[in-house]
């Protein structure tokens, strides 16, 4: 994976860091619905006659829910979601028939249960020009939506955006600006650094290393066996792993270090606290000894040990681009050795 430029397999909007802060400010750490919301998504339900109405909040990575009705909507992954689409544009998106439309004719939800057809998403704001979900409504029966019907449901979604805005005020009242920055920039799973806090954060600490001619050592790991860990046992107990693993990772390194949560079972790690090989080979090797313990997950023990590519910068790599390609070539190496193991990148990996 490209530490540098983390690949989304969505778009994401121009004003995607802008837009997680109001996500954020809404939802610093997990959600909660409102007897208003629920009156709300109920009533939405009835008066279209849909199988499914529900207000989601798309976060980094995960379409969330903040209030549904009918048959009952699920988190899932934002690329996963039609209201991602809604979330790309900052307009509504329809779809008359989803088992016909490129993006949704294989998705689980429409070719299984509850084998959704219709989906209609109207956007929601709680900051001008910033999109952070939709109110949604979904039918198992394809269907059609007249320009009246259109305008109805935006003045329902107006209201469930004047309704997550009193939600906010609330948190404001607990919450100041700094901390709705940390939490834009924070992984709300782990609480690990996020992908984004790479460029705002993570890289202008490197710079200002690279100025000082100072070193650091970057780790990029991936763990082993994760997905069929994920798939096995389902993906309440893949959250369940990962915020081990990066418990795991805290207890090894150094308060000044920067871990990452790449994404899924990636992370990258920089440690301006390592300054030369010997320490660098010291703490991957801590590291990989940490995955080798099996994790127990609701009384089950799991294995899922670690890969790692190491390197030290400046030595290893002086631009952003530079590292995350030595990186993933080095991590590339400790997988074809196979896996469980820490690998130091040299110019022989080009």
């Amino acid at each position: 994976m490209n530490i540098q430029k983390a690949l989304y397999p969505f778009e994401v909007p121009a004003n995607e860091a802008d837009r997680l802060v109001s996500v954020r400010s809404l939802l610093p750490s997990h959600i909660s619905t409102t007897p208003e919301l629920d009156i709300l998504t109920e009533l939405v339900k009835d008066v279209f006659h849909a199988a499914s109405c529900a207000v989601t909040i798309i976060d980094e990575d995960w379409q969330r829910i903040a209030s549904t009705a009918g048959i009952k909507a699920t988190s899932c992954a934002r690329e996963q979601s039609a209201c991602t689409y809604v979330v790309q544009s900052g307009q509504s998106f329809i779809v008359q028939d989803m088992s016909s439309h490129a993006a949704f004719f294989d998705k689980a939800y429409v070719t299984g249960d509850p084998a959704f057809r219709f989906y209609a998403g109207f956007p929601l704001e709680i900051d001008a020009g910033l999109t952070l979900g939709a109110l949604c409504i979904i039918d198992t029966q394809p269907r059609t939506f007249s320009a009246d019907q259109c305008e109805e449901m935006r003045r329902f979604a107006q209201l469930a955006s004047a309704l997550l805005r009193l939600q906010r005020k609330n948190i404001y009242l607990q919450h100041d600006t700094e901390h709705l920055r940390k939490n834009a920039l924070t992984d709300p799973l782990t609480r690990l650094y996020n992908r984004r806090a790479l460029k705002e954060h993570v890289a202008p600490v490197l710079r200002q290393l690279f100025t000082q001619k100072q070193s650091a050592g970057v780790l990029l790991l991936d763990m082993d066996n994760f997905k069929t860990i994920n798939d096995t046992y389902g993906h309440p107990a893949g959250d369940k792993l990962l915020k081990q693993a990066a418990d795991r990772i805290r207890s090894i390194i150094e308060p000044a270090d920067m871990p990452v949560r790449i994404g899924g079972d990636e992370f990258c790690i920089i440690m301006p606290t390592v300054q030369n090989a010997e320490q660098l080979e010291e703490v991957a090797n801590r590291l990989v000894e940490a995955f080798r313990v099996p994790f127990l997950i609701s009384g089950t023990e799991l294995v899922s040990a670690v890969s790692i590519g190491t390197l030290l910068a400046p030595e290893d790599g002086q631009s952003g681009e530079e590292l995350s390609y030595h990186a993933d070539k080095a991590l590339y190496m400790a997988k074809a050795r196979g896996r469980n193991c820490a690998v130091r990148f040299d110019r022989s990996m080009l």
